[in-house]
């Protein structure tokens, strides 16, 4: 992600501008030192190579490209952390992991249009929802009088990006305080081939449509979430009907409709935001998929695919079934639909519930912080569910494209749920949490039976919840593993959460959870909805802050907050959705 910076930071001052005094000679001598470089991105050279240096957040790596012809390619970094070299030629693409002693080897042919071949490469990397896609069509335009308005933009604006261009036709050097990007052109020996796997390398195998397709997809959608466009940031808030579903559009976010049977919710889904369910898929098996691969020496999907095997039947039939039905609507395939459901869930949250003696109304107020990845881009996913499944109690989930579990929801028997992620990572000998958390909300009417599915249910890894009861009141807090589960009842003391308050349920760790108390504390007796939000700004909410929710289950109201790219969700505004009214129209699909 460091060298996606440096990148665009390089992108950013070559294209920023506006003249000077001296804007006629100094724009055309800078556009004749920039074309041989807009030539390469352009891929109007076919052989060539170039070292670059470069110095981002105090941290130091070196990377080289090497270019052959139109299907031969080698990109190396040498970094501390996660050095790699990738090998590409018409007939394999290697990934080399020198920290883990691996080479992931993909052979034979590439299918669709997601490829790493050298020809057209950076078109396909850089799309039009990043800011960077009109800069790039600039400055590989190969138009000298393209670049020269580049030019003349970065002359104008360099004093206020504090940015210094020096730049030859064989050497470019960006610096901007203590970051700096060298990069030079090196000659291509004629005999210079791109490399072998190193002797005493493991060698994992893999199916090469589906690495080209990863790399392409995660660097394109990282790109999107280092510097989206204003479109991404701002989307088109166009409603939507389709059998089944519906699309609307509450401020700022989407809320979704859905009612009918698994396959029929399914394919309304996908109808409704493909968009944003292909968007969820490339943060979650493109971006995490490649660091995850780097970080660990293992093919991301195949990690995934030893989870699925294992809960694989522990997961509804019906479940599988709308997954299925919602990939093949939206044009995704049904595999890859599957493991980004399974993606394992390390969330870093808070939850309460305050009630009785500690609220202004004695009414419930349930609050869950979901403290997770904004930096893999989740926010442009983020989708309000209210489901009818046919049979079921219908529920409201803050929810994301494409994601059939839940991890925060409340249905119409004043059930609430939420979730917060501990460790365990890899016991997935059991029903996944999102979709207990969602079989829960669909089966159970009260808590004792939630919390009787919950003991008598295989579990995996390692969570905690706070469950609660809106027609009692009455709250617990859950602590969970595989083997174990214990139920805090509200105002009940804990070694891990301190010393109990009446009539509340606190969740957190760390400072965060001592700030939860001082807040609780202080307005003891007061609380009210607005109160209650505020119980969940930071610092009890993470910068990673991606969802907070606010459950009044006696009102049949809930309060959500997203985050967007320059905010986390508790620096964001509540949006109020009456659920009570929107399961009824729910319902009404079902009958559609």
């Amino acid at each position: 992600m460091r060298i996606a910076k440096i990148w665009l930071v390089m992108l950013a001052a070559l294209l920023l501008v506006a003249p000077a005094r001296t804007w006629a000679d100094e724009t055309a001598e800078l556009t004749q030192k920039l074309m041989p470089w807009a030539k390469l991105l352009s891929g109007g050279v076919e052989r060539f190579g170039v070292d670059a240096s470069i110095q981002v957040d105090g941290q130091k790596m070196q990377a080289q490209l090497r270019r052959w012809d139109a299907q031969t390619m080698a990109v190396e970094l040498k970094h501390g952390q996660f050095p790699f070299r990738l090998i590409r030629t018409a007939g394999r693409t290697v990934l080399v992991l020198p920290a883990h002693r691996t080479a992931i080897v993909a052979e034979g042919e590439v299918r669709g249009v997601d490829t790493l071949s050298p020809v057209g490469l950076m078109d396909r990397l850089i799309d039009q929802d990043t800011m960077v896609r009109p800069y790039f069509q600039l400055l590989s335009g190969n138009s000298e009088a393209m670049i020269s308005i580049l030019a003349g933009e970065y002359l104008a604006k360099r004093t206020k990006l504090g940015a210094n261009l020096e730049v030859d036709a064989e050497h470019l050097r960006l610096s901007r305080g203590e970051d700096v990007v060298e990069v030079r052109r090196v000659e291509l020996g004629v005999d210079e081939q791109p490399g072998e796997i190193p002797q005493g390398y493991s060698i994992q195998k893999v199916d090469r449509t589906e690495m080209e397709t990863l790399v392409v997809r995660g660097i394109r959608r990282g790109l999107e979430v280092l510097a989206p466009s204003v479109a991404l940031k701002n989307p088109a808030r166009k409603s939507a009907k389709v059998a089944h579903g519906e699309l609307r559009w509450v401020e700022d976010q989407r809320l979704v409709l859905l009612g009918g049977t698994p396959e029929q919710i399914g394919t309304a889904q996908g109808q409704l935001i493909a968009a944003e369910m292909k968007k969820c898929q490339d943060s979650v098996l493109g971006i995490v998929g490649i660091a995850s691969t780097l970080n660990d020496g293992r093919w991301f999907l195949d990690s995934l695919r030893n989870a699925w095997r294992r809960l694989e039947k522990h997961i509804p039939a019906d479940e599988i079934a709308e997954m299925d039905a919602a990939a093949d609507a939206a044009g995704l395939d049904r595999e890859q639909m599957r493991l980004a459901n399974v993606f394992p869930e390390l969330f870093h949250c808070s939850g309460f519930a305050v009630m009785g003696k500690a609220t202004v109304d004695g009414k419930l107020y349930h609050g869950r912080v979901l403290d997770y990845m904004t930096m893999i881009g989740l926010q442009d996913a983020c989708v309000t569910f209210v489901i009818a499944l046919a049979g079921k109690h219908t529920f409201v989930a803050a929810g994301y494209a494409g994601f059939m579990g839940v991890v925060s929801g409340m249905n119409d028997q004043q059930i609430s749920l939420g979730e917060m992620g501990g460790r365990g990572e890899g016991n997935w000998d059991g029903v996944p949490m999102a979709t207990m958390m969602r079989e829960a909300l669909q089966d159970c009417s009260t808590l004792e039976q939630v919390k009787q599915y919950w003991s008598n249910s295989p579990r995996t890894c390692e969570y905690y919840y706070v469950f609660s009861d809106g027609k009692i009141p009455d709250a617990v807090g859950v602590a969970a593993t595989p083997e174990k589960i214990e139920f805090i009842e509200k105002g009940a003391s804990h070694p891990q959460l301190g010393p109990g308050i009446a009539d509340t349920v606190l969740m957190s760790a760390s400072d965060r959870l001592q700030t939860l108390r001082n807040r609780v504390e202080e307005g003891y007796g007061k609380l009210d909805a607005a109160s209650a939000m505020g119980l969940m700004a930071r610092p009890v909410a993470m910068k990673s802050n991606l969802h907070d929710v606010l459950f009044v289950p006696q009102d049949g109201v809930v309060y959500i907050a997203n985050a967007d790219h320059d905010r986390p969700a508790a620096d964001r505004g509540y949006v109020k959705y009456d659920f009570g009214q929107l399961a009824k129209e729910a319902k009404m699909l079902d009958n559609q």
